[in-house]
């Protein structure tokens, strides 16, 4: 078997894992750049819903901002992006979790040591960069918890190390919602507590914390203080898939409730197609004040994978909630098989679609079976929702600023004492890192 550590780095069994954090640099905007190299020092805004094919330019009137690129969501583009930037991680790593189309952590501890690890990462960015044609930003650190805050510290196109003991240090200062497992409403209730950054989290006892948080709260206080045992495993194949979305306060009005639920089934369902997952059970979890959570579950009469069937039973079993007050609202897809082969049929219909439309069999919890007709997809002239993302807009200019800071300027990094510079580093040991 051929050692591929670095030339003199230490082998001992018991020593502080390596964990990147690799995060693609505004992903949707980034690939349709590289679709259209016109765009590149463009502002593009990607997921507004617009037709496919409408290449506007809108003037942002309201804000000043300069006219912007809208493009619908490609999903099927960015897919096939994201999996040569996977190919690449893949061969600079032993282990690799993919965590989104965007994202993944990578266990590089028989890669690379910490003396050079800043030049590994650097040489993996430019891989990505000069084989894919996106940017990356990397943070390094010995948790997952601390690797992941390091990537999204100095976006974009960053790079952040942080070395082993330097995990609490680093973290101190930060907003509290930068710990690891803190949203925006348990930040809020934290600084309501009068903790208000990582450091001040660091310093409670973690007993008080799980007082209030339960176990959840034990652990984002020993993430706080640099602690996460969890180490890179890959994934395996998921026995349910869910997203959910808080609001800042308490809801009553139905249409955000709606919206939301509306967004988290596409976005479910998205997943579950990248996952090549066919599911049978769609549910809904509502949380209502002061946490009171409750859930709702429709089983279907077989395997599909159908963002539209996964929407409309959503809102149809969140229908009970419409007019109470909700906190937060999550959908659900469970009962997964992954078929191999050919895209699976969409077994939850009892016959193709024809032009004057399908009958859809869904089987409700308590109500017997029904069945549904609907609408046939193929209508001259009509685009299907699948096409229309309604995920919110998403502006980037990131690539326009490659290699600087946020306000423009070039960004500079004084060389550590005592540690080879990153770009000497790189070219000597490149080939030791990984096979590109």
């Amino acid at each position: 078997m051929v050692d591929e550590r670095l030339p003199g780095a230490p082998d001992p069994e018991d020593r502080d894992q390596i964990v990147v954090h690799a995060d693609l640099d505004c992903f949707y905007a980034a690939c349709e750049r590289l679709r259209e190299p016109a765009l590149e020092e463009e502002p593009v805004v990607v997921g507004m819903g617009y037709e496919p094919g409408d290449l506007s330019r809108v003037e942002d009137a309201d804000d000043g901002e300069p006219a912007a690129h809208y493009r619908p969501v490609d999903m099927e583009f960015y897919g096939a992006v994201g999996e040569e930037v996977r190919a690449v991680l893949r061969d600079c790593a032993d282990v690799v979790r993919t965590v989104s189309i965007d994202e993944a952590y990578l266990d590089v501890t028989d890669r690379t040591d910490w003396d050079v690890v800043e030049g590994f990462a650097r040489h993996l960015k430019q891989r990505v960069e000069r084989e894919v044609g996106v940017t990356l930003s990397v943070g390094v650190a010995p948790t997952m918890s601390a690797a992941k805050v390091a990537s999204d510290h100095d976006k974009p196109d960053g790079l952040v190390v942080v070395p082993p003991g330097s995990v609490r240090e680093f973290l101190a200062p930060l907003p509290v919602e930068s710990v690891h497992g803190v949203g925006p409403v348990r930040a809020r209730r934290l600084r309501e507590s009068g903790i208000e950054t990582a450091g001040d989290l660091a310093e409670t006892p973690p007993s008080e914390v799980a007082d209030r948080f339960g176990e959840r709260g034990r652990a984002i206080a020993r993430r706080a203080r640099g602690h996460d045992d969890r180490t890179v495993t890959p994934r395996g194949r998921p026995k349910s898939l869910s997203r959910e979305s808080a609001f800042p306060e308490a809801v009553e009005d139905p249409a955000p409730k709606r919206e939301r639920v509306r967004t988290l089934a596409r976005a479910v369902a998205e997943r579950a197609r990248r996952e090549g997952a066919v599911y049978r059970t769609v549910g809904v979890k509502a949380v209502e004040p002061p946490f009171d959570v409750s859930t709702r579950e429709r089983s279907l009469a077989g395997a599909v994978s159908d963002a539209d069937l996964v929407e409309e039973v959503a809102l149809d079993l969140f229908a009970e909630f419409a007019d109470e007050e909700v906190r937060k609202v999550g959908v659900r897809v469970s009962n997964l098989g992954f078929p191999d082969g050919e895209q699976a049929r969409l077994d939850g219909f009892d016959g193709p679609n024809t032009e004057s439309g399908a009958t859809r069999r869904v089987r409700g919890v308590g109500d017997g079976g029904r069945s549904e007709s609907v609408g046939d997809r193929s209508e001259p002239g009509r685009i299907s929702r699948s096409r229309r993302s309604r995920t919110a807009a998403t502006r980037c200019r990131c690539p326009a600023a490659r290699g600087r800071g946020s306000r423009g300027a070039p960004r500079a990094r004084a060389a550590r004492p005592g540690r080879r510079t990153a770009s000497s580093a790189g070219r000597t040991v490149r080939r030791r890192w990984c096979r590109g």
